[in-house]
């Protein structure tokens, strides 16, 4: 199996985009007109053998269960550090290569794996169900920003 990064998180202050490599600007035609796109991204900081090893994480958040598996959280440490993010897209600049973006919970320069147009007849669930200790989560992308997230967190 061979990834190919197709561009680069750049995180300037306020200023956030996905710069794409030359070769693959030629696939951002046709993404006008969608207001999110769902962003695969590499969590570079936990590519080493010790991040890659973890399969069970201890309580991350305040209401979870004292040990959650790792496929049950968003943690970057796992198997394999890559990391899903739907993100609101603010301007294309088709000319350079850029995704301009309202935010991203990426550092800067992580790689971009893929791009995928973000489509609520796919990827919309009406009425997901969750587990209790994150129950009183947003239930949507929008609510999330104006969530109190930090109370959520044990780190």
């Amino acid at each position: 199996m061979k990834l190919k990064e197709i561009g680069r998180i750049n995180v300037e202050g306020e200023a956030m985009f996905l710069q794409i490599n030359k070769e693959y600007v030629k696939g951002l035609q046709g993404l006008e007109g969608f207001s999110h796109i769902d962003v695969f991204w590499w969590f570079d900081k936990c590519d080493n053998n010790e991040s890659r090893g973890v399969i069970e994480i201890k309580k991350p958040y305040k209401k979870a269960p004292e040990k959650l598996g790792v496929f049950s959280t968003r943690s970057p440490e796992r198997p394999n550090p890559i990391a899903l993010s739907i993100i609101e897209i603010t301007y294309i600049d088709y000319d350079n290569g850029r995704i301009y973006i309202t935010y991203i919970d990426a550092i800067n320069n992580s790689s971009v794996l893929d791009i995928k147009p973000y489509t609520p007849s796919i990827d919309r669930v009406e009425k997901p169900n969750v587990p209790k200790w994150c129950s009183h989560w947003p239930s949507s992308y929008e609510e999330s920003g104006d969530f109190d997230w930090e109370n959520e967190f044990l780190f």
